[in-house]
């Protein structure tokens, strides 16, 4: 029997807590994540059941996605019994302390063919965030000081900020210590350059892909500052996650996506184009 535990490093998502059932991860990189009992579940393992075989998805683009280990019975986090959960890749199972980003791409969480009330309760939430103004909203994220000391912003905090205060946000991520006023980015060259390539190849096949649309569907950000500052062949993971609500895009260009991973791009350049200003008024002697 594999020994199950909960993830430590879980930034958004449903989260595993007493009397809530949430995901669950081994020893051997692979996350549990309970199959949802509606059609969210069912969609969500439709979706990963086929996309490996999917002969349309090129495989530059595969990468992108967490793999899959099929489905597995095992008892929820939330001690209720026995229950059918997705096997996937454990994203961060290879750092040590991990710092994650979790943003969820699109002005839009919803499809059309979603019934009026999950609209209703998405469009709240989306004008509650910062989702229609942004084109994304950071679900969460986290990152280790330099004495080991977390730093994770409340999602309330989260929730509905500014382009200025993004900007602030996601420049703490790659800093030596998101805990103070003033990040230094010491971290943005080595994580936000190869970032920004990813999201760019991952842009360009949104601009012609006509598959699927992908409302509700975050891109995930890992890396592990010590491993950064020790190997320079270190970077930055980024994948995407969170499938349940893909719709077939019936030959459509899905514009949701495709606008808030352009207004995400926007923000991870200007930060890189800060780090040259910088460098270009404060020249080495």
């Amino acid at each position: 029997m594999v020994k199950l535990k909960i993830p430590d490093h879980q930034v958004a998502g449903h989260q595993a807590k007493t009397g809530i059932i949430g995901p669950l991860i081994d020893d051997s990189g692979k996350f549990y994540k309970p199959l949802q009992d509606d059609e969210r579940g069912s969609n969500e393992l439709a979706f990963y059941t086929s996309l490996y075989s999917d002969p349309r998805i090129p495989s530059n683009i595969l990468k992108f996605f967490p793999s899959f280990h099929g489905t597995e019975v095992v008892d929820a986090s939330d001690g209720s019994g026995l229950h059918p959960h997705l096997v996937l890749e454990d994203i961060v199972s290879n750092c040590t302390n991990p710092s994650v980003a979790d943003i969820k791409i699109g002005s839009r969480t919803w499809h059309p063919q979603s019934s009026e009330d999950y609209i209703r309760k998405c469009l709240q939430k989306d004008r509650e965030t910062s989702s229609i103004k942004l084109g994304f909203r950071i679900s969460g994220l986290r990152s280790m000081g330099p004495t080991n000391q977390l730093w994770q912003p409340h999602r309330k905090v989260l929730m509905d900020l500014s382009a200025e205060d993004a900007m602030l946000i996601l420049r703490k991520f790659v800093s030596s210590d998101g805990n103070v006023d003033e990040p230094d980015c010491v971290f943005a060259s080595r994580v936000f350059g190869p970032l920004l390539e990813e999201l760019l190849e991952l842009k360009k096949w949104f601009e012609v892909q006509t598959i699927f649309h992908f409302c509700s569907c975050s891109v995930l950000v890992v890396y592990d500052k010590e491993e950064i500052e020790e190997k320079k062949s270190a970077r930055a993971v980024v994948k995407l996650i969170d499938f349940a609500h893909v719709v077939d895009a019936k030959g459509a260009i899905d514009h949701n996506f495709l606008g808030g991973l352009c207004s995400l791009i926007k923000f991870v350049k200007d930060i890189l184009a800060g780090l040259s200003d910088v460098q270009t008024s404060n020249p080495k002697p």
